[in-house]
């Protein structure tokens, strides 16, 4: 392999044999640069002409190398006192000059008298600038980069080691292997020296790019006779048995990212690899265990042939390591078993295994004592939502439509763990292999469920959850007994631990079909009765859990029930109704979620419901126009019967047809006032109103009176601007409505909600919303100079 000169990193071979990665002697630098430099000039070789800086080798200027060092050091400093905006529109402004990379990777890979953190930043900063310059450098300017962190590999530091691995692994991807020769040869190097720093090195190197782009180690490289993979597997294979836990569980993470590819030539090797899996099984190290149930998980999903004959073992190997005492492994472990039966493979392969699994998955499903779902459930619902409790949803669990197994938010208190993945499990073998599994499961949940005291409340909770995780597969031989377990679960709705009504809710909710079946009889509608009562109490329980599961509960049994809860229709509107006054903002959306499911259950009997709301508000318009007068003269003083005064005002927008116009207008009217004067208590709902109350206020005259309700129209969007997307261009057409906003400070406000969507929407997407608006609406809207 031909050498590199200059700043190149230089690949020799010492006279032994063992290869190793050395760096060129440092640079000097020229001494007639500044010492001090000015704060807020770029450094002076970043001005040099591009031509000029191509031709000539490159050299950091002394300047340049301590104003970027200074300004890196006060970007990770924790003092209180940087300004670390001013800072990073400083690095800002040096990243527009073309050699900037490279003083940011002569700082990470030379700067030996800086600390190691400043280093590191210089990297990670030199990491996210080439993913949007890499390709628009100098070639010679790549090179440069390129062979300052060749020896980065070999560092003594683990951390400026890890970080050059990262960057590698990014100009792979952006650059490709055969683009960089040198790369390939400098890993197998460091790989086979036998020094532990260049061996981990180059290790996570290759994981990195193993993991990232798996794919570019497994293509013809020109000047190559064989492909990367088959060059690294043999390697990665040998450390398999390194004395070095590192090296064992980088080499093993490296070798699973290509179960899925299975290149040619880890085909070919798999006998070599599984006997790897079996010597690695029992390791020290917790996370090389984990690794080897992953690599078990993955080949029964993808390629279960190839464990055909050593199936025994392995499922032995799994009943053993679901007991592992670090939850991780034990967690790996159990996704075998939801694997294994996804993949449709012979059942009785593993129904002599289950007398010895159901205990284990039964032991697991109770909560641990650091599971952050137990600090959440102390949480009153009269406690404000956490930025974090309002994220999006996602639905990541295989268990069907259970609101303790789904993922539900993107936060530590739904993340997946042992817990769900035992009950998930339970729930696929319940439907695989239904009945057979009751004789082993039932006398030990019946155990649990008779524990007494408060210490084993877990042991109870998690008897239900089993109950509930079987509901689906084993309904047919549960069926005999369906009456004495729900009458069992009832009292549990008024357990005094949260986490037992939440379990107990969502467990009722899989039996709803069997519920709603026995209304005919009267002691079934008894049943029926109590558990609707029952999850009816829970929709206001003062746990937010409890809260979120009693109404998901509710909304199940609603679509089992349809017409049957008429005659209850006027008690379940009450008590949702509560619900709007008393919840926080996260899980008033599932409150509206059960109002539209009710809608489509009973249809005509809710209907005639609202009429007589309607009727009622009616009556009462006056009040209802009177209640927008005295909020603007009371201001927050009216904030205690706000959320009451809205829960009435919603429905008669969002069923405005055939109501008394002057209604209409008194309740949007109204409604603008609540806003104006408490924006914090009805900006949360405003999602769910935005688009009739727009058209409502679309149809009121100019006055003084459709003031107050714009400002509340502004005041809600600042305090919520995400609540009034999806209604933006009824937004548009309730601005468009005026003929003139005589206030100016409102016409102001109109204005700076406005460019406040503009500028929030980008892409195309405020355009997008505006090519919505009919022409005379987008004329009226330009005097805003949108």
């Amino acid at each position: 392999m031909k050498q590199s000169e200059g700043l190149h990193t230089k690949i020799t071979q010492k006279h032994n044999g063992a290869s190793i990665i050395e760096r060129p002697k440092e640079r000097g630098t020229s001494n007639h640069l500044h010492q001090t430099p000015p704060p807020r000039r770029p450094p002076r070789s970043l001005l040099i002409p591009v031509a000029m800086a191509a031709t000539a080798t490159w050299q950091p200027q002394e300047q340049g190398f301590k104003e970027i060092c200074g300004l890196l050091e006060q970007q990770i400093s924790h003092s209180s006192s940087a300004d670390k905006a001013q800072i990073w529109q400083h690095l800002q402004h040096y990243s527009q000059f073309p050699d900037f990379n490279n003083y940011l990777a002569f700082i990470f890979s030379r700067a030996e008298g800086t600390s190691v953190e400043v280093r590191q930043a210089a990297g990670l900063y030199l990491k996210n600038n080439l993913r949007s310059t890499y390709k628009s450098l100098l070639p010679a300017y790549q090179q440069y980069v390129k062979s300052e962190l060749l020896p980065c590999l070999g560092a003594a530091d683990r951390h400026i080691r890890s970080t050059a691995g990262t960057i590698i692994s990014v100009v792979v991807q952006l650059g490709g292997v055969s683009g960089w020769p040198e790369l390939l040869q400098a890993l197998v190097t460091c790989l086979d020296s036998n020094d532990l720093s260049h061996m981990e090195g180059a290790m996570d190197a290759l994981s990195k790019i193993c993991e990232d782009i798996p794919q570019v180690l497994d293509a013809e490289v020109p000047g190559l006779a064989e492909r990367p993979i088959n060059i690294f597997l043999p390697r990665l294979f040998r450390f398999f048995q390194s004395p070095h836990a590192s090296l064992r569980k980088l080499s093993l993470g490296s070798v699973n990212q290509y179960i899925m590819l299975m290149p040619t030539a880890l085909y070919v090797s798999m006998d070599q690899y599984l006997q790897g899996l079996f010597i690695l099984s029992n390791d020290p190290n917790s996370e090389v265990r984990k690794l080897v149930c992953a690599a078990f998980v993955q080949l029964i999903e993808v390629r279960p042939s190839f464990l055909e004959p050593h199936l025994r073992n392995v499922i032995e190997y799994m009943l053993q390591v679901n007991k592992d005492t670090d939850d991780e492994v034990a967690l790996e472990a159990c996704e075998f078993w939801s694997a294994y039966c996804d993949a449709q493979l012979p059942p009785e392969n593993l129904r002599e295994f289950l007398p010895r699994l159901i205990p284990i998955l039964l032991s697991n499903m109770a909560y641990a004592d650091d599971d952050e779902s137990l600090v959440e459930a102390e949480e009153e619902g009269s406690q404000p939502d956490r930025d974090q409790d309002l994220k999006p949803r996602f639905h990541v669990s295989r268990f069907h439509g259970s609101d303790e197994i789904d993922d539900d938010d993107d936060d530590v208190v739904n993340t997946w763990n042992l817990r769900k993945c035992s009950a998930a499990a339970l729930d696929i073998l319940s439907n695989v292999f239904g009945d057979e599994i009751l004789p082993t499961l039932m006398p030990i949940v019946q155990a649990k469920l008779s524990t007494g005291g408060d210490d084993a409340w877990k042991e109870r909770e998690a008897a239900v959850l089993a109950l509930g995780a079987i509901g689906e597969g084993c309904i047919n031989g549960l069926y005999p007994h369906l009456a004495e377990i729900v009458a069992f679960l009832i009292p549990l709705l008024d357990d005094k631990f949260p986490l037992i009504r939440s379990i107990s809710c969502w467990t009722l909710s899989r039996f709803s079909k069997f519920i709603v079946q026995g209304i005919g009889h009267p002691k079934g509608y008894d049943q029926f009765d109590s558990v609707l009562m029952g999850l009816l109490r829970r929709i206001l329980d003062d746990n937010k859990r409890v809260q979120e599961a009693a109404c998901s509960a509710f909304a199940t049994l609603e679509e089992e029930a349809a017409e049957e809860l008429a005659p209850r229709l006027e008690i379940i509107l009450k008590h949702l109704m509560l619900a709007f006054g008393k919840y926080q903002r996260r899980n008033l959306r599932i409150v509206y979620d059960a109002i539209g499911t009710l809608a489509e259950a009973v249809g005509g009997e809710l209907n005639q419901e609202i009429s007589k709301v309607k009727e009622a508000i009616s009556v009462a318009n006056n009040a209802c126009w009177a209640i927008g007068e005295l909020a603007v003269k009371v201001r927050q003083e009216v904030s205690p019967i706000v959320l009451t005064v809205i829960s009435c005002l919603v429905p008669i927008l969002q069923h405005a047809e055939g109501l008394n116009k002057s209604l209409i207008e008194n309740s949007a009217i109204t409604l603008g006032r609540l806003a104006w004067v408490c924006p914090e208590l009805v900006s949360p709902h405003m999602e769910h109103f935005m688009q009739p109350w727009c058209t409502a206020l679309s149809m009121i005259r100019d006055d003084v009176e459709k003031e107050d309700a714009f400002r509340g129209l502004c005041a809600m969007v600042k305090a919520n601007p995400s609540g009034a997307l999806s209604s933006l261009v009824n937004m548009c057409t309730a601005i468009a409505s005026w003929h003139e906003i005589r206030s100016e400070d409102l016409h102001n406000e109109v204005c700076q909600v406005l460019h406040g969507y503009k500028q929030m929407l980008r892409n195309g997407a405020w355009d997008q919303c505006m090519s919505a608006l009919e022409p005379p609406i987008k004329e009226k809207l330009s005097k805003y100079q949108v």
